[in-house]
This record gives structure tokens, sequence and C-alpha cells, in this order.
């Protein structure tokens, strides 16, 4: 039986980071449960489905990974426009992927949501021995901007349930209860991928 207190929240999710820093491979994931050694890059962005349920709600995450490379940059607004939560990602083997990560936070801060979930990700935690940013500079960036921090691993799954989850608690704590009339289990783990803008 449905608890009462059970509230329904769909919610816009975007991945911005650099090239190669392993937003595709983090939410496939968590969707899929999959892992490929070499994942081909996005082109303008993918979109990605997935339902969570916590005690406090059940979140449906509409999800956008978008592409890192530059020429992709001006699309990004387009994708981060109306999310209610938005994972910045960089890769510990990789500081000009965490330099670039700042940059992301300063541009989505400036967009002006202020009620923005807001996660920064230190992926690929499996090449431990080419680190070149440590946990403390993440830690501080996540602090000085308001910001979860959570260090990760697309291969060896580590915490990336956890990311998700803690978005969707803070979400569950942000959003008023309201009744939903839309029927979540449809889409469950569907994992469309929608293409765009190729050039």
């Amino acid at each position: 039986m449905a608890r009462p207190s059970n509230k329904n929240i769909q919610a816009k999710l975007v991945l911005v980071g650099d090239m190669g820093t392993g937003k595709t491979s983090l939410v496939l994931r968590f969707v899929k449960g999959q892992f490929f050694e070499h994942q081909e890059p996005t082109i303008g962005a993918a979109f990605f489905t997935q339902l969570l349920s916590l005690n406090e709600a059940t979140v449906k995450f509409d999800i956008w990974d978008t592409a890192g490379q530059e020429r992709y940059h001006s699309l990004a607004p387009m994708y981060y426009r109306g999310a209610a939560a938005a994972v910045v990602v960089y890769d510990i083997s990789n500081v000009d992927t965490f330099v670039r990560a700042k940059k992301w936070v300063q541009e989505l801060q400036k967009q002006g949501n202020k009620n923005l979930v807001m996660a920064l990700v230190a992926n690929k935690c499996d090449l431990e021995s080419k680190r070149e940013v440590n946990t403390q500079e993440g830690e501080k960036l996540s602090e000085e901007n308001g910001m979860f921090f959570i260090e990760t691993s697309a291969k060896t799954s580590l915490n990336i349930n956890e990311l998700f989850y803690e978005i969707a608690k803070r979400l569950a704590i942000a959003q008023p209860s309201q009744p939903s009339g839309m029927n979540l289990h449809e889409t469950e783990n569907s994992g469309r991928r929608l293409f765009c803008c190729s050039v």
C-alpha cells in the first residue's frame, strides 16, 4: 500500500564538465549498471530517465548528459535552464578538468536558480596513482559554493548510487508536497539517447 506521505517529484538533472571526465559513464552506471572502457564522446547531449524511491519521495530524474567538447559549450544553457539539480564533474587525474569545473560552477550560479541542488563530483577515483587534484581542493571548492562533494568511480561503481540518492534527498526536502497524475513506472529504467546538433 502506498504511503500517504510519499510525494512524487519529477526533476531535471544536468551533468556538465570537460570532455573525458566520465559524465556518460556515471549516468550509464547509475541507470543501466553498465561501464564501457572506451565510451564514445557525447554529441550535443544524451537523455536518460531513472526512478529513485526514498522514504520522503519518489523522484523521477530526467537526466541530460551534455557534451564536454568546447564546440558544444554554447548549447549548455539550453540543457541546464530549468534544471532542479546540476552535477559538475571533473577527473581527479587531470587538473585542467578541475580548473574547468570551477568555471562551470560560476556559470551555473549566474543562471540564477537559487534552489538549484549542485554536486561537485571528483570522478575516476580508480586512477588514484595518477591523481592530480587532491580531495581537499574539491572539498574547498564545494564548500565555497554551497555544493555537496563526492568522489566517484564509474568503473568500480564507487559512490555512484550515493551521489544520486543524495541529490534525490535534497530535492525531496526542497520541494513542497504536491499530487502528481503521471505514471512514474512507465519510463522506469529507460535509457533513450537523443542526439542533436552534430557538426
